[in-house]
């Protein structure tokens, strides 16, 4: 029997702090897309940083692999990627700084949104 094809939601909070975890949440998106689904990302509090060109580039999580060659087929895919505004404010990061050109800054009511519209959420 194949699997019925889902929206999935996937919120990430973690950061830096936790590379495979974070790498994880990227590798479940990529996984996702592969497989036919479809996938939202959305990025908050520490994860935000993930979406800076130095850590796209130096993220490597153990047995969850390279964040760059997950974020090379998020790049190219219909997913969509949210990040907290809000987070990234307080952090100092600008839109400039983002290395996934498709990421937009989003408001926490876009995640409630997003998550009442998915199938399943996937929280890392």
């Amino acid at each position: 029997m194949e699997a019925e094809l889902a929206k999935v939601l996937i919120h990430l909070t973690t950061g830096l702090e936790n590379p495979t975890k974070a790498a994880l949440a990227f590798l479940m998106a990529k996984t996702g897309l592969e497989e036919g689904h479809t996938v939202t990302m959305f990025l908050a509090g520490d994860a935000v940083a993930l979406l800076r060109t130095e850590s796209v580039e130096s993220v490597v999580g153990i047995g969850t692999g390279a964040l760059s060659a997950h974020v090379a087929t998020i790049k190219t895919s219909a997913a969509e990627v949210y990040y907290s505004g809000l987070s990234a404010k307080a952090r100092g990061i600008t839109h400039e700084m983002i290395a996934l050109d498709k990421a937009q800054p989003a408001m926490p009511a876009r995640l409630l949104e997003l998550a009442a519209e998915a199938d399943f959420v996937l929280n890392y």
